[in-house]
């Protein structure tokens, strides 16, 4: 089973800001944008920067919320991983699997905390399913933390 972490979400004030951010702070990509968001990548992972006026996909509060607002994973099968969220006790929120194989779809779904993430089998722009080692690599020992 090949599940991979490759899309964050965050809400944000400044769009263009947080743009400038990731691009000078870490190097990242604008891969693209859309009305309301700014799409940035470091080549394996798929970050939207959504600038919403504060008010995230499922967020039923009155007040603004800037932070993650969903993270996605890359599946094999839609449907599959969907069964296995739910006996799992996730919860669905929106969108139906495709009959198109080349139609780009996300599926969203609750966890059992509340958090909002999506699936999809078609993956984000910018982002890559598998990421091939770049050898053995020494790892240091992190240090030792004070208590």
């Amino acid at each position: 089973m090949a599940n991979r972490l490759r899309h964050i979400a965050l809400s944000v004030k400044d769009v263009a800001a947080a743009e400038k951010f990731f691009v000078d702070a870490f190097g990242m990509e604008k891969i693209g944008e859309s009305g309301r968001a700014v799409y940035v990548s470091d080549g394996t992972i798929n970050i939207a920067l959504l600038g919403v006026e504060g008010k995230p996909l499922g967020w039923e509060k009155d007040e603004l919320f800037y932070g993650i607002d969903h993270f996605g994973v890359w599946v094999d099968d839609v449907a599959e991983t969907g069964r296995r969220i739910e006996a799992a006790g996730g919860k669905h929120v929106m969108g139906n699997v495709s009959g198109d194989p080349t139609q780009f779809y996300e599926v969203k779904y609750r966890d059992p905390q509340g958090n909002i993430f999506d699936i999809t089998a078609r993956g984000w722009v910018g982002a890559v399913k598998e990421v091939e080692p770049a050898g053995e690599a020494e790892v240091e020992p992190a240090p030792e933390m004070a208590d």
